[in-house]
């Protein structure tokens, strides 16, 4: 609605608990921006960042799809969202809600608790050879290695066996962009003597994982699916995420590919 305020009118957004979103229609716009890949996006990248050239551009940007004219003069009255959820849920019943700032190693295992009873029973016998196609579950591995049924050691060898196959496959089909045999067998080991020693750190020690390539996990570079990006923002540390599972005992064997910058869905770069 409009409200006269000092002598002109000010466009101001319905409180949310007053809209009728049955009778909401959605009207897709026209944006107008540029789509680049590769180098193209190289430069536009460079345009935005730059003191001078950036501030320009994006004025730009959104003078041509209407964003100022749209937000100027108006009054938001609702609260800024910290969370992707309005208006605020109440606590579920049976629902555990596992402080963000605790220790990693201590949410893991009180969320565990919130699991079925664990039973070995149906993975670990000769029901298997009937069905090759029931793959180990996290709570698998765990039981596997506290039973010495394996070891991450082993399970490290079968993984750089899978990746090498891939890699020298004609065509090539990598699963990895980046990976360390002798890093992963370093994890592995350490994993290993924890195991041996009787001190695993939590359910999730020897748990192998692959990090998707626009996430950081030390030493390996970020390229987000480019040809640059690692060029302009070098990784010095793990994401948050990464050091967090690492500190659980997570084994990381390497970086997944995605598509350039994440845009696409058909799962194909040609970087």
């Amino acid at each position: 609605w409009e409200t006269e305020e000092m002598g002109g009118k000010v466009k101001a957004m319905a409180p949310v608990e007053e809209v009728d979103i049955a009778a909401a229609r959605y009207e897709p716009l026209v944006l107008r921006a540029p789509r680049l890949t590769g180098f193209p996006l190289r430069a536009f990248v460079w345009l935005l960042e730059s003191p001078l050239l950036g501030p320009i551009v994006t004025s730009v940007l959104k003078k041509h799809n209407n964003m100022t004219q749209m937000l100027q003069h108006t009054v938001i009255p609702d609260r800024p969202m910290f969370f992707p959820e309005f208006p605020p849920q109440e606590p579920e019943q049976g629902v555990v809600t596992l402080g963000e700032d605790r220790d990693p190693v201590e949410r893991v295992e009180e969320a565990l608790q919130c699991l079925t009873p664990y039973d070995p029973s149906g993975r670990f016998t000769s029901s298997d050879e009937k069905n090759p196609f029931l793959y180990w579950k996290i709570r698998d591995f765990a039981h596997a290695y506290r039973s010495g049924i394996t070891t991450p050691s082993a399970v490290a060898e079968h993984v750089i066996a899978g990746v090498e196959e891939w890699n020298n496959k004609k065509p090539p089909m990598p699963m990895l962009i980046y990976f360390d045999a002798h890093d992963l067998r370093k994890q592995a080991d350490a994993s290993t003597k924890r195991f041996e020693q009787g001190s695993p750190i939590s359910v999730l020690d020897g748990i192998f994982f692959a990090i998707k390539d626009d996430i950081d996990c030390f030493p390996y570079p970020s390229k987000s699916g480019t040809t640059f990006f690692d060029k302009i923002r070098p990784v010095e540390k793990d994401a948050v995420l990464v050091a967090r599972l690492r500190k659980c005992g997570v084994i990381f064997i390497g970086k997944a590919n995605m598509h350039e910058l994440g845009i696409g869905v058909t799962g194909n770069n040609p970087n």
